[in-house]
């Protein structure tokens, strides 16, 4: 059976892209923004998946929106719901609903450095290696179970834009590979810890400058 995967974006969608490009064996039943105007949606359209704007801004609380992007999610048949560049803090209750079908990336080496500006702090404090992470996502804020990670070097004359492109160069490698073992059912969380059944790929990928 055939995973059914919706996608939520805020923006230009770049990891939904290489999603796409990487022709996994899934079928994107519906992207959805809570921006009406995200790139994303119109590069979606143009690939005939079905897209939803749903916009924040015109909803009371964030659990009434929550509530009705989870009814859209729900209506769309998902197996696995992936944020790619999602700009919204989710709901314990939103969380709860898709535990353990609710994959994230994230661009640092988590546990190190959740939340927004990720390359300016890894630069400030003068680590060596820096990188993105794949992860189930849980109501605490960019933590869950690590699926897959890819390691960059943060080079001496590193800026934070030339370092985010360095890593979301990787987040377009990782990202795929976590969806395929997904639909392919070789995900075990156990323990808060993920496994990998049947691999022999690494769950820890090292990039060269």
């Amino acid at each position: 059976m055939t995973t059914r995967v919706v996608v939520l974006l805020s923006g230009r969608g770049s990891n939904f892209k290489a999603l796409l490009d990487a022709d996994l064996p899934v079928k994107y039943t519906a992207v959805i923004s809570n921006r009406p105007d995200a790139a994303g949606l119109d590069y979606a359209r143009r690939q005939g998946i079905s897209t939803i704007a749903l916009n924040h801004r015109g909803y009371p609380t964030r659990e009434t929106f929550d509530e009705v992007l989870a009814k859209e999610i729900d209506k769309a048949g998902a197996d696995l719901v992936v944020l790619a560049g999602y700009m919204r803090i989710l709901t314990k209750e939103f969380v709860q609903r898709f535990e353990g079908r609710l994959l994230n990336i994230h661009p640092s080496l988590l546990p190190s450095f959740p939340g927004l500006r990720t390359h300016e702090s890894a630069i400030a404090e003068g680590i060596k290696v820096h990188g993105c992470t794949v992860h189930f996502v849980t109501p605490t804020l960019d933590h869950g179970p690590i699926v897959i990670q890819a390691a960059v070097p943060v080079l001496p004359d590193d800026t934070p834009n030339t370092l985010a492109a360095r890593v979301l160069e990787q987040e377009h490698r990782i990202y795929p590979q976590a969806v395929r073992w997904f639909a392919e059912g070789r995900l075990v969380i156990s323990d808060g810890l993920v496994n990998v059944r049947d691999s022999d790929v690494s769950q820890w990928v090292l990039a060269t400058p």
